[in-house]
């Protein structure tokens, strides 16, 4: 969240209004918005998945001698889950033609 100067300055406050940094999907209708609510809560769980893999993986490397195999699979998930998360945003973002 963020403040934008608002040009009317508003009810004695200093002319700032509160945005939001959250991504709007492009068609504000009834699917429209469920869709995006359901696309931010699978983002919300795929960042927290990558968090949790990524202290996995710091727990199996501090843990002394690890199975590389177990290692390399972990982090072949992580990077699957980033490719997913970035795609997903991507998708949310509506394409703008220049």
């Amino acid at each position: 969240m963020g403040f934008s100067k608002d040009g009317e300055g508003g009810e004695g406050q200093s002319g700032l209004s509160l945005v939001s940094s959250t991504p709007v999907a492009a068609n504000e209708g009834g699917t429209g918005e469920i869709a995006d609510k359901a696309t931010l809560a699978k983002l919300s769980q795929l960042r927290q998945e990558h968090r949790d893999l990524d202290e996995a993986i710091q727990a199996l490397i501090a843990s002394g001698p690890y199975d590389q195999l177990q290692l390399t699979r972990l982090k072949k998930r992580k990077l699957m889950l980033r490719d997913l998360i970035t795609k997903l945003e991507d998708d949310m973002l509506p394409d703008i033609i220049a």
